[in-house]
């Protein structure tokens, strides 16, 4: 038997095979002759799992079970014997009825067909396939990267995955809002490709690539797309007015990527230092940021005649600048503001002539 003890044994000849495992019998009677009860189940496994393939005949009597590979010919065992030299495969029985065929830690050149043998003549046979499925996988080496473009090109963002059956995939967006497609609204695009004609600063953003196949776990990767841009500003009110002695705050709102520096400066053209940290401080300029848009803010405290004028709010990047202009007009009090000020004064001058009494001006 030592030509059968390993994994190049042929079944160019099964008929001889069997011959070999046992002597034939010839008889016509259907009785004498052992039955398959049912057919060998075809099985599904995850690739890294247990297969079992079972494989039950009655009225086996003196006759021998193989279990054959069949897409490469190996035979795997005979009767009790184990025939292949690998350790993966084992087999079990029970009563000489059932006879089971163990694959271990099943690796995917274990997928086809198996067929389990009685050495009747004509010999008796059962099929079962054994379908090894694997979960899907990004090809990192075939997948982008984080992607920086510029504004107006075309951008190509594309995704490999591996794994059986083949994985679907698709790309969305990683916060789940739809997107311009070349011209559609979409929230999904189907396909290993995405494509991006024109990209705009509002393609900005994470995309997931997204790879299944119907064998958990689905799996994704993230990758950025940053569309690069120079800045872009705008101003909700030109023309600002404020009385003397008010605090005004002027608004500009920019957009650009890579981020700008913005600063104020005065009309004539002097740089706006911030002393929010200074205490009675003249100027406070703070941004608010939201992605790759900015709200420049310029607080002016306590207005004074010098104050009226123009300011300028101005944005650089690498990839440009601009500006823009704010007038900032004196305008009259309101009557509450003059009647406090006016208070003001002349708590002020009582306190300088030693009087004690408090004099409410009345208002004009």
């Amino acid at each position: 038997m030592n030509d059968l003890s390993s994994d190049s044994c042929s079944m160019a000849a099964p008929v001889l095979l069997l011959l070999l495992i046992a002597g034939s019998a010839t008889s016509s009677d259907e009785s004498l002759f052992p039955r398959f009860v049912e057919p060998v189940t075809n099985v599904t496994v995850t690739v890294g799992r247990d297969a079992l393939l079972a494989c039950v005949v009655e009225d086996l009597r003196g006759y021998k079970v193989a279990w054959v590979r069949v897409d490469t010919q190996t035979i795997l065992s005979i009767h009790h014997n184990i025939i292949t030299q690998n350790p993966r495969i084992s087999l079990s029985y029970n009563d000489h009825r059932s006879w089971y065929l163990h694959i271990k830690s099943v690796q995917e050149v274990d997928r086809g067909w198996y067929m389990c043998q009685v050495n009747t003549d004509p010999m008796r046979s059962r099929k079962g396939y054994l379908q090894v499925v694997v979960p899907p996988s990004i090809i990192d080496n075939m997948t982008s990267t984080d992607m920086v473009v510029r504004e107006g090109s075309d951008v190509s963002l594309v995704c490999r995955a591996s794994g059986y059956p083949e994985p679907y995939v698709m790309w969305r967006r990683e916060d789940g809002q739809d997107f311009n497609y070349n011209g559609e609204s979409v929230s999904v695009v189907d396909g290993e490709t995405l494509t991006i004609t024109k990209v705009s600063r509002l393609h900005m953003g994470a995309y997931l690539c997204i790879a299944s196949n119907g064998v958990p776990p689905s799996i994704s990767k993230r990758i950025m797309l940053m569309v690069q841009f120079p800045p872009m500003l705008s101003i909700p009110n030109q023309l600002e007015g404020a009385y003397i002695g008010q605090d005004v705050t002027l608004e500009c709102h920019t957009e650009a990527y890579p981020s700008s520096i913005n600063y104020w400066t005065t009309d004539r053209g002097d740089m706006i230092i911030s002393e929010m940290e200074i205490v009675g401080g003249k100027y406070e300029a703070f941004p608010m940021d939201s992605g790759y848009n900015k709200f420049m803010m310029l607080k002016i405290r306590n207005i004074t005649k010098e104050d009226f004028g123009f300011y300028k709010c101005i944005a650089k990047n690498s990839l440009g600048e601009t500006d823009g202009i704010i007038k900032l007009d004196e305008i009259p009090a309101p009557p509450s503001a003059f009647t406090t000020q006016k208070t003001v004064i002349d708590n002020q001058t009582i306190k300088k002539k030693g009087h004690h009494e408090v004099f409410w001006p009345m208002t004009p």
